[in-house]
């Protein structure tokens, strides 16, 4: 009996900031899959290799961690004053399903190179030698991102001497503006705050009661002093990772904030909904190894922060999150801005598990309310595999 052959789909393998993921065109997925649906779906967890139960995705191009099992669908933008819409799906690793309801900041920057390389900007935009602007419509959570993509010799540059904590080698540095980062919605609906407060008492049934900051900046984040659940602030993955209480208890703080902050309407919701909402813990600052050896001295930083992403302790941290950090941080009386020493700040410098990380955020009041304008990074990319990737068909 005849077994149907391989399909192979035009795909880039690609690093952005700390994470990896596939990136597509939209044209070149098959039919089916260049609309939202199971199909898409369906495609996607096979390129990556889930749901597999070994936890591993050695059937596909996934790295078996959520840095590593994430997919990018780029297209021609058709909003004005856009170049390219950028649509997310972070795969999740054991279980069949595919969550788009956040952005990936890390992978934000590898959008611009990408979009350039594959011929969807208009090459009398890209200078022969200096700096390129590509418009980025996110399309999971409707905001822009502006990225400056170093530009030599007409192709983007990959190489260089930027480095950035979590990755082991150089190369050449993308700044990313993240506009309006505490819209959530097309439009800019969604508030900063979803409670309308700056921290709030959240109760956890079996956890505990715990002051947290619940803000929707970058991508929705709980925020929670590190000492309320036993911790220091200057974790290393394996501390958390390898205690499945702690798993339990961080999931359990997750589901009932995502709840608080009206991002699902019963608990239930919470298990296919895992890439929001991140869940943080942040200390003042103390010095610590970071997971490469290298020591953080303490007046390096301004605030330690530890972040979960898909369950897990995050290697680094994630670029939205960053976003999340640094837009709190700028706002007087969020628990963020309290440990990093209160007061008002145009920049965060935070220790992670892997090293540092500064951001800027532009913040102010107007009628009462905080408003952030725009968030600003720095984070690298670079093309590791470009061809086809293929799936059974």
């Amino acid at each position: 009996m005849s077994k149907a052959a391989q399909i192979r789909i035009p795909a880039t393998y690609m690093r952005g900031g700390t994470s990896k993921g596939v990136f597509f065109k939209l044209q070149d997925l098959p039919p089916a899959a260049q609309v939202p649906g199971a199909a898409r779906d369906a495609l996607l967890l096979r390129v990556i290799g889930s749901p597999d139960p070994y936890e591993k995705q050695i059937d596909g191009m996934g790295g078996a961690t959520s840095s590593t099992s994430k997919t990018v669908i780029l297209s021609k933008s058709t909003r004005a004053d856009h170049d390219v819409d950028y649509l997310f799906g972070q795969v999740s690793i054991d279980k069949p399903f595919v969550d788009w309801s956040g952005n990936c900041g890390n992978l934000s920057a590898a959008v611009g190179p990408f979009a350039i390389s594959s011929g969807l900007i208009d090459p009398q935009r890209i200078p022969r030698d200096g700096m390129a602007t590509v418009r980025v419509w996110q399309a999971n959570i409707g905001k822009t991102i502006i990225a400056h993509v170093p530009i030599t010799d007409g192709v983007v540059q990959e190489t260089g001497d930027f480095e950035l904590d979590g990755v082991t080698f150089a190369a050449a540095e993308v700044q990313l503006e993240f506009l309006d980062p505490a819209a959530e919605e097309e439009g800019g609906g969604g508030a900063m705050f979803p409670t309308g407060n700056l921290v709030d008492e959240l109760e956890v049934p079996g956890v505990g009661s715990f002051a947290a900051t619940l803000i929707n900046a970058g991508i929705p984040t709980i925020f929670i002093n590190a000492r309320d659940l036993g911790y220091s602030g200057t974790e290393l993955q394996g501390e958390i990772n390898g205690d499945p209480e702690a798993l339990r208890r961080f999931e359990s703080i997750r589901a009932y904030g995502a709840l608080r902050m009206g991002l699902i309407t019963e608990l239930g919701q919470a298990a296919t909904r895992q890439h929001t909402p991140k869940v943080a813990i942040v200390a003042p600052p103390a010095a610590y190894r970071s997971s490469s050896g290298k020591p953080v001295a303490a007046e390096d930083i301004d605030v330690l922060v530890r972040a979960m992403s898909m369950g897990k302790l995050h290697h680094a941290m994630m670029g939205t999150a960053a976003v999340a950090i640094g837009t709190a941080a700028a706002i007087p009386g969020t628990l963020v801005n309290l440990a990093a020493g209160g007061g008002e700040r145009g920049s965060v410098r935070f220790g992670h598990p892997s090293g540092t990380l500064r951001v800027g955020a532009q913040a102010n009041k107007q009628a009462g309310e905080w408003q952030v304008v725009k968030a600003i990074m720095s984070r690298s990319a670079r093309v590791l595999m470009e061809g086809w990737v293929r799936v059974p068909g």
